[in-house]
């Protein structure tokens, strides 16, 4: 395995650097070699993809190149990916000719795991961690850090120290509002020692929403930059526009005369998905699941129903993740009233984050219980509703960050009608609905813009 150069080391709990003013040579490279890499693109070594039964997941990536390409072209990016199933490799291999990818774990020593990764570790100048829920493969930015003294810095995550199933946690969730009054509790000790000690050495460190933020502001985490960043997702700009338009074609849906709608449980039945063994927490989500299925879906169906009488425009029933192929079937079309029904397609498969964004672009809105379907949809210039459940994490608060007040909704505290009434005004006025999409954009895309050069900055520095 190739050795991993080292220009910074990590003495026992700190970070040593050596400077290089006045040697001639640095870690065994030479001024020449130096000079040489000067003149090479910027390396980036990108950790995403971390699961493939969602098209947000899928989407955080090509979001991150997307915005990469777009803020810092002369950047060259190497993907490390955690799963790319149900067609995304193809995605983006299309998507991005020319993309690197490198497989590759790390042992319990730290060490790559294959020697396509420890040569990608050795010619990045920077590891950047994409979006998702945490700070997903922490442990990874870490040993990549120790190995190299290179920098690596976080690209828009959550994280959500109250909701969930553990120690600590609460298993029912709460409003955004109940969460931030919570986080806000906790005492200046409560972020677990592994994950402070490598935030403290992250270069940069982007919460994708405001009260993952303040968490970690009240928890005294050191990184030079910690601030909002949007997630990944929004900078997307894939679209599969021929496989949209002979879908939409096949089942009848015209452009402007439909919504979609996505459902979602409380938590999503990963034992399912991944056929695995049920843990003992999987009794308590399902238990969840059960008791709130019903509730929460029959505020959408409400305003399906209302939509397709008073506008005679049809639904299309889609999923985010896999397992909502079934579900929207089972809890959106089903319990139906038949003239309403006939109105109402379902997609009975999954699909990939540039057909959906195609298909998003058509609709007159987006109706979600799910995170990620509506910023594909603002992507694209489509309004979009955002129904959050309780259980789904700190990360909703996004949506207020970047100015979509008016299309956010708490579950609990919304019904039918009231949905049917804000989904009335959007397609009764869509001119004035998608220019308020515009300036939601126009939030999102400066702020983005910013994160991109804090990694152009960091780069420059290493």
């Amino acid at each position: 395995m190739p050795m991993l150069r080292s220009r910074r080391s990590f003495v026992s709990d700190g970070l040593m650097v050596a400077s290089v003013a006045g040697l001639g040579s640095v870690a065994g490279v030479g001024i020449g070699a130096l000079r040489a890499q000067s003149r090479r693109r910027p390396q980036i070594l990108l950790r995403s993809s971390w699961q493939s039964v969602n098209i947000g997941d899928i989407g955080h990536s090509p979001g991150a190149l997307s915005l990469l390409g777009k803020h810092f072209p002369e950047a060259e990016v190497t993907l490390w990916p955690n799963g790319l199933g149900h067609g995304s490799r193809d995605l983006l291999v299309q998507g991005y000719p020319g993309l690197r990818f490198v497989e590759g774990s790390v042992d319990a020593t730290g060490k790559p795991t294959t020697d396509e990764l420890a040569r990608a570790w050795e010619e990045a100048d920077l590891y950047l961690s994409g979006s998702g829920s945490g700070f997903p493969a922490s442990n990874h930015a870490l040993a990549f850090a120790k190995a190299t003294g290179k920098p690596m810095g976080v690209f828009g995550v959550s994280t959500d120290p109250i909701s969930g199933i553990g120690d600590d946690r609460e298993p029912e969730g709460g409003t955004l509002r109940q969460l931030r009054a919570k986080v806000a509790a906790l005492p200046a000790d409560h972020l677990p020692a592994s994950l402070r000690y490598v935030m403290d050495r992250a270069a940069f460190f982007f919460c994708r929403d405001t009260i993952s933020r303040e968490y970690l502001r009240a928890q005294r985490v050191q990184t030079p930059a910690l601030d909002f960043g949007p997630d990944a997702q929004l900078g997307m700009h894939l679209r599969d526009d021929a496989k949209a338009t002979a879908y939409l074609s096949e089942v009848g849906l015209r452009e402007g005369r439909f919504v979609c709608v996505v459902p979602r449980l409380r938590y999503t039945p990963y034992y399912r998905i991944h056929q695995v063994p049920r843990a003992p927490a999987d009794d308590i989500r399902d238990a969840i699941n059960q008791r709130t299925t019903e509730q929460d879906h029959a505020k959408l169906r409400e305003m399906m129903v209302a939509y397709v009488r008073q506008t005679g425009n049809r639904v299309l029933a889609c999923p985010e993740m896999t397992y909502q192929v079934e579900l929207a079937k089972q809890v959106l079309v089903d319990p139906l009233p038949e003239d309403v029904r006939r109105q109402v397609v379902w997609m009975d498969r999954f699909w990939l984050p540039d057909e959906a964004a195609s298909v998003y672009a058509r609709a007159a809105a987006v109706v979600s219980m799910e995170c990620h379907s509506p910023l594909i949809a603002y992507r694209n210039g489509t309004p979009a509703f955002y129904v959050r459940q309780p259980t789904d994490t700190c990360k909703g608060q996004m949506y207020r960050d970047f100015g979509a007040d008016d299309w956010f909704f708490e579950v609990d505290e919304t019904s039918g009608e009231e949905l049917w009434q804000r989904l009335r005004a959007v397609v009764s006025q869509p001119e004035r609905a998608r220019a308020q999409v515009g300036s939601i954009m126009r939030t999102v895309d400066g702020l983005q813009k910013r994160m991109v050069e804090l990694v152009r900055a960091t780069i420059g520095r290493a």
